[in-house]
C-alpha cells in the first residue's frame, strides 16, 4: 500500500503559508516515515503573493526534503464584492471546493490520512466531511484566540449592543477581563459580513477533528484547559486541540552577514530597540514624526525598520515600497541620531535581529508569529497592533503573558500614539528602572526558556505532535472509502 498522505491547504499568505509548511514538516518528522505531505497550491490573488510564494516552494523543492510534494489548484474567478480579507479569502477557498475534491480524489492509490485547512479555510471542512476525510484546522495565532473565536457565537447571543458600547469587560475563559477596545476588528462593527464571518467560523471550527495550534502548552496552559474542558463552547466538547508551537523556521545563515548584524555588532549587549511593523505594516506621516521624536528624546540606541507606502492602493494590493528616508522622517533626525540608530529602508532579516544579543526590546505590531519570535529569543515587547487580530495578541502579551510593557494608543485615530507615551514606555522597556521594565524582561526570559523546553524530548509541544501523528494515522481514509 502506498504511503499515506496528509493534504494541506494554506493560504498565501507568508504568516499562513510558511507556518503551515513548517508544521507539515514536523508532521513528516514526528511520523518517523509513515506518512507523506501533499500541499495544494491555491493561486494568490496578488503578483506579489504569487511571486512569494512560488519562490518558497521552489526552495522548498530544491532541499531535498522526501515525502512533501506541491500540486497547483486550477484557478477560480475572485469575489469582487467582499468587505474585507477574511470574507474574501474564505469565498476563493470555497470556490476551490471542486478542485480540492478533484486534486484529493487523483491521490488514488494513495491513502489520505487527513486534510488540514488554514484558519481561513473553514470551507474545506465542509469538503472534507463530504468525501470523509478527517479535517483539521492548523490556527497560526495563539491558543486565546482560538478561545474567543470558539466562544463567539454565545458572545453573540448574549451581548446585543456593539462590543464597544457594552458596560464592562468580556469574560473568556482561562484570560483575564478582556477590555471591548482590545477585540479583533473583524468583531467591532456587527452590521458587517465580516463580522459575521467571524462567529460563523467558530461555529465552523466545531466540526473539525482536531485544531493545530501554533503555541506550547507552557505558554497558554489555562487557556488550553479551558477549551478543552469545554468552557468556551457551553459546555460542548471542543475539538481536540494540539499545541505543538512554537513552529519557527530557522533558514541557515546566510554567507555575509546581513547589515544589520554587522551595525548591531558594534553595540552593547540588550542595548538596542528593534521597531519593525510586519510585511505589511504601513505607518502613515503623523505615526512616523511621533517615533522619530521619541526615539530623538529617548537617548536609546534604536533599529527601525521603516517602510514606505504602497504603489498600487487598492485592497489587498497595498504592498510596502522602500522607504525614501530624506522624505519620511524630520529634518535632521538621521543626523541627530547617528552613530546610536539605523534606519533601515526595507525588509530586514526579523529573526536574525531578534537573536542577536545586543536586541534588548522590539516594538511590533504584535502579529502572533512576530510576538512567537521575539519570545523564542527572550526579548520583550512594545506592542503597537495596527490591524485584524494583532490587538487581542497585544492584550494577550501584556495580560496574560506579562512579557510587554503597555503602551497607550488611540484606536479611533488609526491606533496614534503620542510621542511622550512612546518615550515613556521604551524608557520603562529599556531598563529605566521601572518595576512594569523589569516585569516584562523577566517574563520574556522565562518565555524564552519555557518555549525551548516545549520542542526538546519529552516537551509538552513534542508530546502534542506525536499525540496528533497518532491520531493523523489513526484517521487514514483507504481510496474506495473516499468516494
Amino acid at each position: 500500500m502506498a504511503k499515506p498522505t496528509v493534504v494541506l491547504l494554506p493560504v498565501w499568505g507568508a504568516g499562513h503559508f510558511m507556518p503551515m509548511i513548517e508544521a507539515g514538516k514536523r508532521l513528516l518528522r514526528g511520523s518517523g516515515g509513515a506518512l507523506s505531505v501533499t500541499v495544494l497550491l491555491m493561486p494568490a490573488p496578488t503578483s506579489e503573493a504569487a511571486v512569494a510564494i512560488a519562490a518558497h516552494v521552489e526552495r522548498e523543492e530544491a532541499s531535498g526534503l522526501q515525502d512533501i510534494t506541491f500540486h497547483r489548484l486550477p484557478p477560480v474567478e475572485l469575489p469582487n464584492d467582499h468587505t474585507g480579507v477574511e470574507e474574501f479569502i474564505s469565498r476563493i477557498v470555497r470556490s476551490h471546493g471542486a478542485n480540492v475534491k478533484a486534486a484529493i480524489a487523483g491521490l488514488t492509490p494513495c491513502p489520505v490520512a487527513a486534510l488540514v485547512t488554514d484558519i481561513f479555510c473553514t470551507p474545506a471542512v465542509e469538503v472534507s466531511r463530504e468525501i470523509g476525510v478527517p479535517a483539521y484546522v492548523y490556527f497560526p495565532c495563539s491558543a486565546s484566540m482560538l478561545a474567543l473565536l470558539l466562544r463567539s457565537p454565545e458572545l453573540d447571543e448574549e451581548v446585543a449592543v456593539e462590543f464597544e458600547e457594552m458596560d464592562g469587560a468580556i469574560s473568556i475563559p482561562g484570560l483575564p477581563l478582556v477590555p471591548p477596545s482590545a477585540l479583533p476588528r473583524t468583531m467591532l462593527d456587527k452590521k458587517k459580513s465580516t463580522y459575521a464571518w467571524f462567529v460563523s467560523t467558530g461555529r465552523g471550527y466545531m466540526n473539525a477533528t482536531g485544531v493545530i495550534v501554533n503555541t506550547a502548552a507552557e505558554l497558554e496552559q489555562s487557556v488550553l484547559a479551558a477549551i478543552a474542558d469545554g468552557r468556551c463552547t457551553r459546555g460542548i466538547p471542543a475539538p481536540t486541540v494540539y499545541p505543538i508551537g512554537p513552529v519557527l523556521s530557522f533558514p541557515p545563515p546566510p554567507e555575509q552577514p546581513h547589515e544589520c548584524t554587522r551595525w548591531l555588532d558594534a553595540q552593547p549587549r540588550a542595548s538596542v530597540l528593534f521597531l519593525c511593523f510586519g510585511s505589511k505594516g504601513l505607518l502613515s506621516p503623523p505615526k512616523v514624526r511621533e517615533i522619530a521624536a521619541a526615539l530623538e528624546r529617548s537617548e536609546h540606541r534604536f533599529l527601525w525598520v521603516l517602510r514606505g507606502p504602497p504603489k498600487d492602493s487598492r485592497p489587498g494590493q497595498r504592498v510596502p515600497t522602500d522607504a525614501m528616508l530624506d522624505e519620511m522622517l524630520p529634518k535632521g533626525f538621521l543626523e541627530k541620531t547617528k552613530g546610536r540608530g539605523l534606519v533601515w529602508p526595507t525588509r530586514a532579516p526579523q529573526k536574525d535581529i531578534l537573536a542577536h544579543a545586543a536586541v534588548g526590546g522590539f516594538v511590533t505590531h504584535c502579529g502572533w508569529n512576530s510576538i512567537l519570535e521575539s519570545l523564542w529569543f527572550g526579548v520583550p515587547v512594545l506592542p503597537w497592533p495596527l490591524d485584524a487580530e494583532q490587538h487581542f495578541n497585544a492584550f494577550t502579551v501584556v495580560a496574560h503573558l506579562g512579557a510587554a510593557v503597555p503602551l497607550e494608543m488611540d484606536r479611533r485615530r488609526d491606533n496614534f500614539v503620542e510621542a511622550a507615551e512612546l518615550e515613556r514606555a521604551v524608557r520603562s522597556l529599556m531598563g529605566g528602572g521601572s518595576d512594569e521594565g523589569r516585569k516584562a524582561r523577566e517574563k520574556a526570559a522565562e518565555m524564552k526558556a519555557a518555549c525551548r523546553k516545549a520542542v526538546e524530548e519529552g516537551g509538552s509541544s513534542r508530546a502534542a505532535l506525536q499525540m496528533l501523528t497518532e491520531d493523523v494515522v489513526r484517521g487514514v481514509v483507504l481510496p474506495e472509502k473516499r468516494d
